[in-house]
């Protein structure tokens, strides 16, 4: 990456069609559209390198500090660039209409010598379940929720802009974070359309962080921050080629994010490289030097370290690599062991497990995903409700509301699957107390924990899995952090990662141990938009079809979800 860059030519790779763009407008594709995918792909192949669009952090504040480029100029190039590719992508479902104003603001400060730190005047994406006080929509993907006012930002947004970030738009997700039928479609938002893979517009960009994955993954914007339930910000890293980091629940403050269940929700970081999401994570965290009762680092980015495989010991988690929880994909397998090989010889100790009792090799370590399930119902019914009674200018106040919207607008909202999920949760007694709920997250919880501390006490740094395997549940349900890492192609397009979890607040371990994966393969590659955008899913036949009630005696023990890899 060279450290300077010709204003011209800057312009050119990033202004292009500025003038043409509605900054502020919703970017998302009028329905019955079409576009020239085959112009997308000839914008990439135009500008081969290392283009403005793949610049890091640190890079791009020596940029502005030697005025080689503005916060503005910048903002300005990623709406531009959103405006040529979104109409594919369909990554970000609104630009800020205050942005560029906002990063005139951050130049101001600048040549005033004030630096807020070291996101000033940097463009980010943040999901559309995260509020924001101002001119864009907080909804979620739902129809339900257009119109509706925040009380407030969330308290990591505020914390973006007291950085001095410029929060850039809303990015696109599975609707609901993937939390309303059974069949679900990743990346899909009434809103914002079919979230498209740019390394091939046929594969699943996962979800439910879906367009933060792929806005990163194409130079929508320099970082962005997505949320995860469990997987929902591993599995599209990994399926994109990003970095993704869930931290340990309570690091970042949930508060002002439309919830699924505060025991397993939480926002986190997604970047092109470690180094970037260390960097956003330093803002996102609760402000201090004590979260959940310990010490944290003032500064994860102070803990990467190249060489931090030399003698760090791994434990490769088969039981999460085959069978039911595990991938199924003989390639990417392939290539895992591939990168095990490189890690032991720049000096991990990589050890293959099948239980955490070496006495008892064929243990199953089967997750118990009908509690994980369970919790995720009764909370949900409970917070949503929490969460829309602080919302101004809307009648929807619980879920049964939101279910009969639904119904209501059944050919836009249901047009493509039902809500079997959220009338499960409806179906709950919606009492936190109830005892069915208690014994459910004492379970979860309980199998989380003691697989994650139990390779912990056995002497390992991390636990490994490769991506788009059930075992984003394990830290999911412990409330531990856990990290994705690109580790290269299959099939010339198809990215595949590699997961790593670690225990209660582990970050700066789980960080270092990344950025030394990161700096050894050196695996990320630029997107190319291959492939074509799929046909349409067949329509869902439940519109004309009375509303199904839901069975009240299921609650305790709901159905387990769908065994393919859909993530909330």
């Amino acid at each position: 990456m060279t450290d300077t860059i010709d204003r011209r030519r800057f312009l050119e790779l990033g202004a292009g069609g500025l003038t043409a763009l509605a900054v502020g407008s919703t970017v998302v594709l009028p329905a019955g559209a079409t576009v020239d995918t085959a112009g997308v792909a000839q914008h990439t192949r135009r500008h081969p390198g290392a283009p403005w669009f793949e610049t890091d952090i640190g890079t791009l504040q020596r940029w502005m500090r030697r005025g080689r480029v503005t916060s503005a100029g910048l903002t300005a190039g990623f709406l531009a660039r959103i405006a040529e590719l979104n109409p594919v992508l369909h990554a970000v479902i609104e630009t800020n209409p205050d942005a560029l104003r906002i990063a005139r603001r951050r130049d101001a400060e600048r040549r005033a010598g004030h630096l807020r730190g070291p996101l000033h005047g940097i463009p980010v994406l943040v999901k559309d379940n995260i509020a924001t006080d101002d001119r864009m929509e907080t909804t979620a993907g739902s129809l339900a929720l257009v119109g509706s006012e925040v009380p407030a930002d969330a308290p990591l947004v505020r914390q973006l802009r007291r950085a001095g970030a410029v929060v850039l738009g809303k990015a696109n997700l599975s609707e609901w974070a993937n939390f309303r039928g059974f069949d679900s479609i990743n990346g899909w938002s009434a809103r914002g359309g079919f979230t498209r893979n740019p390394y091939d517009l046929g594969l699943d960009p996962s979800g439910s962080s879906s367009g933060s994955a792929a806005a990163v993954a194409a130079g929508l914007s320099v970082v962005a921050v997505g949320t995860e339930t469990d997987g929902s910000i591993l599995s599209p890293a990994g399926e994109q080629s990003i970095v993704g980091l869930k931290p340990t629940v309570g690091l970042v403050s949930g508060r002002g994010i439309i919830p699924i269940a505060a025991s397993q929700d939480t926002a986190g970081p997604m970047a092109r490289t470690v180094r970037d999401a260390a960097l956003l994570l330093d803002t996102l965290r609760v402000p201090g030097r004590r979260v959940l009762g310990h010490r944290v680092p003032r500064s994860y980015a102070e803990h990467l370290d190249r060489r931090g495989l030399r003698h760090a010991r791994l434990a490769y988690d088969l039981r999460y690599v085959t069978g039911d929880y595990g991938p199924g994909d003989e390639d990417a397998l392939a290539l895992t062991e591939t990168v095990l090989r490189r890690l032991r010889r720049a000096g991990a100790v990589v050890e293959e497990v099948t239980s955490l009792d070496p006495a008892q090799p064929d243990a199953s370590g089967r997750i118990p995903l009908d509690d994980e399930f369970t919790v995720l119902l009764f909370e949900f019914k409970v917070q949503i409700q929490q969460y829309l009674s602080t919302l101004r200018n809307t009648d929807l106040r619980t879920l049964a509301d939101l279910i009969a919207f639904n119904r209501a607008q059944c050919g836009t909202e249901l047009a493509w699957f039902g809500q079997e999920v959220f009338e499960l949760a409806e179906a709950t007694s919606g009492d936190l107390r109830d005892p069915g709920y208690r014994a459910a997250k004492a379970t979860s919880q309980a199998f989380g924990r003691g697989v994650i501390d139990g390779y912990r006490r056995q002497g390992f740094d991390a636990v490994l899995t490769p991506s788009n395997s059930f075992a984003t549940s394990v830290a999911a349900t412990a409330g531990y952090p856990s990290l994705s890492v690109p580790i290269g192609f299959v099939r010339e397009t198809r990215p595949v990662g590699l997961w790593m979890a670690a225990g209660c607040l582990e970050e700066p371990a789980l960080l270092g141990l990344g950025h030394a994966v990161e700096q050894l393969l050196q695996a990320r590659e630029r997107p190319t938009l291959a492939g074509t955008v799929p046909p349409l899913p067949d329509p869902f036949n439940g519109c004309q079809a009375p509303a199904p009630q839901a069975d009240r005696s299921r609650t305790a023990a709901a159905p387990t979800p769908a065994r393919r890899r859909r993530t909330w």
